[in-house]
């Protein structure tokens, strides 16, 4: 029987990546999108020409206790859940002096507490499977910091130690956690700000370029394969 996954943000960027290379990997891929539905629509006919079932489900993680419903949802409509990828967030630049409380706190309750609780709704079915791949999506920001992004920056440093905790806590099951920080990724959400700073922001990367969303298949694939 074929395994399913679910992947936060699913319908662009690295988060549609993702989906499709789970798809490729042989799993039923379920995936949440907020406001794209077009773009979901496609993504899910992707899935499903490679032969594996696809379900879209428009979710804002900000609807805490929705959540464990979605989960259990899925779990129930395809079978089960294996693998789920915290990938869903969002980028903003402001200067530190400048930023309020409620970006402060809405930047935390969808980049930290929201995985915090997916992982929390998707480990019964994992350890009924006896089986299960978890991935956060951090950033290269939770080691640099950023001074643009203090509330992204420790948001995503954050979850490097919840990814950690749930490890130990999870590991006699069967189950891993793992977390990938990429650096740069040329999608949609970055576009604008590499139009206005291209040349900063190439200068601090080896290669001289962004990664395309599809450059984030190689670290996914390992945690769960």
């Amino acid at each position: 029987m074929s395994r399913v996954a679910f992947v936060t943000g699913g319908s662009r960027g690295i988060g549609a990546a993702t989906v499709l290379r789970l798809a490729q990997m042989g799993y039923h891929v379920a995936f949440s999108f907020q406001k794209e539905e077009e773009k979901a629509k496609e993504v899910a006919r992707q899935v499903e020409a490679l032969g594996r079932q696809a379900l879209p489900v428009k979710l804002d993680l900000e609807d805490f206790p929705r959540i464990k419903s979605v989960v259990d949802e899925i779990a129930h409509s395809l079978g089960g859940l294996h693998a789920l990828v915290n990938n869903a967030g969002y980028v903003q630049r402001i200067p530190p002096e400048e930023l309020s409380l409620e970006d402060w706190e809405k930047m935390l309750r969808v980049s930290l507490t929201a995985p915090f609780l997916l992982i929390q709704a998707a480990v019964p079915h994992m350890k009924k499977a006896g089986f299960g791949r978890i991935v956060n999506v951090s950033s290269l920001r939770a080691l640099t910091g950023s001074a643009h992004g203090v509330h992204y920056a420790s948001a995503k440093a954050g979850l490097l130690g919840l990814t950690k905790s749930f490890a130990l806590a999870l590991a006699p099951y069967g189950i891993t956690v793992n977390a990938v920080c990429p650096g740069f990724v040329n999608t949609d959400i970055n576009r604008e700000q590499l139009r206005q700073k291209g040349p900063e922001i190439l200068r601090q990367i080896p290669l001289g370029t962004g990664r395309r969303p599809r450059g984030s298949r190689g670290p996914h694939r390992v945690p769960l394969f």
